[in-house]
């Protein structure tokens, strides 16, 4: 048996917003945009150049108690909801802010990964990363 990762959310008020951020900004790809009744969607995107990789849920839920003081402890931590990948972090860093993003700081060099945290416009910190080397293990001889 395999367990893997095929589906993960982030907590958004405003699904239609989020959609805008995520898909028109961000890049993501629709897979799944299903009617749930009282104006709630199932509303999942992939990287554009992974259709078939893990799912990101635009749930829209950020008005629930818990997960509003949630997202507002970890904004008052700086703290990032999740992290995206990219392949040119400094590219994208210029990309996003030319398109209205917000970031925390300049991208920072941590070692076997570049990384900078944005202001998704949902209520989330992201951390964007680029990794720039598999970290490297030893091995007993």
């Amino acid at each position: 048996m395999t367990i893997r990762v095929t589906l993960t959310s982030i907590s958004v008020g405003d699904q239609d917003h989020a959609l805008s951020v995520y898909r028109d900004i961000l890049g993501f790809a629709v897979k799944h945009d299903i009617d749930m009744g009282n104006g709630a969607r199932w509303l999942t995107l992939t990287a554009p150049d992974d259709p078939n990789g893990v799912e990101l849920l635009l749930e829209p839920n950020a008005d629930y108690p818990a997960m509003k003081a949630f997202k507002e402890s970890l904004r008052k931590d700086g703290l990032p909801f999740t992290q995206l990948d990219v392949d040119d972090i400094d590219a994208e860093y210029e990309r996003l802010i030319t398109a209205g993003l917000t970031f925390t700081g300049p991208v920072q060099n941590m070692g076997p990964a570049k990384m900078a945290i944005f202001d998704d416009t949902c209520g989330n910190f992201i951390a964007l990363v680029e990794p720039l080397s598999a970290p490297k293990t030893e091995t007993a001889e």
